[in-house]
């Protein structure tokens, strides 16, 4: 196997980016290699050639997820939850993130015998995680402040966090509480100090507005190579009767980018946040024909003959309850976006009899990690 030298200086130590001493193009191979044998495993039969996309190798992430330790942000350490590496650059992270990054451990080194890290062992302390966003084609920078919400120094913390944002040159500024016994990092259970807890994003030319709290791609070059790929793939099922079915829609991407191809478009999910933030970007992009409605997958009661669905549920997949109604609404076309491809390849088998695997194509949303993400094109057998 041929090898690199590693870009990170925390390499082996810190937990991410695990892949980073083998070059490239083997990674890619590799990728490509996860999602056919799944397909193998699963007797998932395709023949064709796996089509890869892939851009940045480093630099690519719009969004990190750092823990407080008693040193400052730091990410866990390689295979130990409990122990934490000290992080001051991230070569994944794009370069808006580390220069926020940068001023939160000036902020950190100035303010820490005033400020209390979580402890994850006692679930004591208050700091317990610092979530940067950043998009690359905005300046919607945000940075939440993840704190205990059982804290006796909530108040406390909260006025520090508030003297940062002054000088800060983050657009938003947000602290969102957290249950001591929860190890989450977003909550809706938060308020901005500075900006909004909206952010904004413009992918192919279409605003898109997020809750800083919410999912929303990581790689934005990548995330726009596959809004490029779903048009091309949805295209030739496209007609003035046909209806675009965005299920698990988050904030509406697909939907949004892809509505004027369609006579209407549904967009579906079942976060009132992601649904809130769908309306205004139906309205914020001027399109007349895009419905979001707030409803659980499984609850799907859309009975249209002449439709296309594209699904992209989490990585635990799509709910039986939802699988079963895409079999009866029976959509001309599904376009199945997921990041764990083992479950997609498992949840192919529920299809098969009705209908054809046209195409498969791998993502690389995550270079120097083992994570990819994959987009089965699946047509209707008539």
């Amino acid at each position: 196997m041929e090898q690199v030298k590693p870009l990170c200086q925390y390499f082996r130590e810190c937990g991410g980016c695990t892949a980073q001493h083998i070059s490239y193009k083997v990674q890619i191979e590799n990728k490509k290699n996860v999602v056919a044998n799944a397909l193998k495993k699963n007797s998932i039969g395709y023949s064709k050639e796996i089509q890869l996309f892939a851009d940045n190798e480093y630099n690519y992430r719009n969004r990190m997820d750092f823990i407080f330790s008693f040193q400052g942000p730091a990410l866990r350490k390689k295979d130990k939850f409990n122990k934490f590496v000290p992080i001051a650059r991230c070569e994944i992270s794009n370069s808006k993130i580390n220069a926020l990054l940068t001023e939160i451990m000036q902020w950190y080194e100035a303010n820490k015998t005033n400020l209390s890290s979580f402890d994850i062992n006692k679930f004591t302390g208050c700091l317990k995680y610092v979530v940067i966003r950043a998009p690359e084609n905005t300046d919607s920078t945000t940075i939440s402040f993840v704190l205990n919400s059982d804290s006796p120094k909530l108040a406390e913390h909260t006025e520090i966090i508030r003297k940062f944002s002054e000088t800060c040159s983050a657009k938003n500024i947000i602290i969102a509480k957290v249950e001591r016994t929860k190890d989450e990092s977003i909550s809706q259970d938060c308020f901005a100090v500075k900006g909004t807890t909206s952010m904004e994003e413009s992918l192919n030319g279409k605003k898109i507005i997020f809750s800083s709290q919410s999912f929303f791609q990581n790689n934005t070059l990548m995330a726009e190579k596959m809004i490029s790929y779903c048009r091309e793939a949805v295209k030739k099922y496209a007609d003035k009767y046909t209806v675009l079915i965005d299920l698990y829609g988050g904030s509406g991407t697909f939907g949004i980018s892809l509505a004027d191809l369609f006579y209407k478009c549904y967009i579906i999910d079942n976060d009132t946040l992601n649904i809130s933030c769908a309306k205004e970007n139906i309205a914020a992009n001027s399109i007349v024909n895009t419905e979001a409605t707030c409803t659980d997958a499984s609850s799907l009661d859309i009975n249209f003959s002449d439709a296309v669905v594209i699904t992209d549920p989490p990585r635990s997949g799509m709910d039986q309850k939802a699988i079963k109604k895409l079999i009866q609404l029976m959509p001309k076309a599904i376009l199945y976006i997921s990041c764990n491809p083992q479950q997609l390849a498992k949840e192919l088998r529920s299809f098969n009899k009705y209908y054809t695997l046209e195409s498969i194509s791998v993502f690389d949303l995550f270079p120097q990690t083992v994570h990819v993400e994959a987009a089965a094109e699946l047509r209707r057998i008539r």
